[in-house]
């Protein structure tokens, strides 16, 4: 009975799933004409700043969500619930706008003549070079992807038994050792979900880094783009690519993972 019940999420998983996956690594391997070769894996390499920033920017990007969440997460844990999906609704609220026309609104407020600018020039400062930065492409990343950080610290921390909490207090802990002790060790799976569910998007997006990095900001979302529909049209080349950063975040999400097991047994 499970067998059958099974069936369609694994006939599912075959075709949107494997299918596609065994398409990118055939392609990776072979020339326009079918045949078998490793040049297109092997002219990865001469990409290797371009992966170098992706995986910088989208980590910079990662700690910065992290950093914002977890202390929100903390204090709507403790407020009123009716009050709690409130502030929810109002942190999911970006998210109901189209990602185009949200990263398009960061254009509008961060050019030469946006109104972060124009609020400068109140008080005789700027304009300053905002736009078209390493630092515009980093705020759309966090700004479009914070949610992804702070719905699964939710989940977890409000979750921690305040008996916990209240127990350590009666032992002797202050509030710093309590946090370090208790409740950071408990919400370390939320950690790791929200690092994932931010990370990954992030290293592979290409709309926010062409609409506020500009051409000097090439990630490797952009370079993968480029290969299928851009002027540089080489589906292979973008196969073998997009193989080599399956890899690499395979191979983070592994390092993850081992840290996420090495917490759970520390508490055990």
């Amino acid at each position: 009975m499970k067998k059958v019940l099974l069936s369609p999420y694994l006939v599912w998983m075959a075709v949107f799933i494997i299918v596609p996956l065994l398409m990118v690594a055939y392609f990776a391997v072979t020339t326009a004409d079918g045949a078998f070769t490793f040049d297109n894996l092997a002219a990865v390499s001469q990409y290797a700043n371009i992966f170098v920033r992706s995986i910088y920017l989208a980590a910079i990007a990662t700690v910065i969500c992290l950093v914002i969440a977890y202390p929100l997460v903390i204090i709507l844990a403790r407020i009123n619930v009716s009050f709690q999906s409130t502030v929810l609704m109002i942190v999911m609220l970006p998210m109901w706008m189209n990602f185009l026309l949200r990263t398009y609104a960061w254009m509008t407020l961060l050019g030469n003549n946006g109104l972060i600018n124009m609020f400068f020039g109140l008080f005789g400062l700027g304009p300053f070079r905002m736009l078209n930065t390493q630092g515009a492409v980093v705020l759309g990343m966090v700004y479009n992807y914070l949610p992804f950080m702070i719905l699964p610290l939710y989940n977890v921390i409000v979750k921690i038994d305040r008996s916990v909490i209240d127990a350590a207090h009666d032992l002797g802990c202050n509030s710093a050792r309590t946090f370090v002790k208790v409740i950071l060790p408990l919400s370390v799976p939320g950690v790791m979900s929200g690092i994932t569910m931010v990370f990954v998007p992030a290293i592979s997006t290409f709309i926010i880094s062409r609409m506020l990095g500009g051409g000097s900001n090439l990630l490797i979302g952009d370079l993968i783009e480029m290969q299928f529909l851009g002027n540089s049209y080489n589906p292979n080349l973008g196969a073998a690519i997009s193989l080599v950063l399956m890899v690499i975040i395979l191979l983070i999400m592994t390092l993850l993972n081992q840290f996420d097991d090495d917490e759970n047994r520390v508490l055990m």
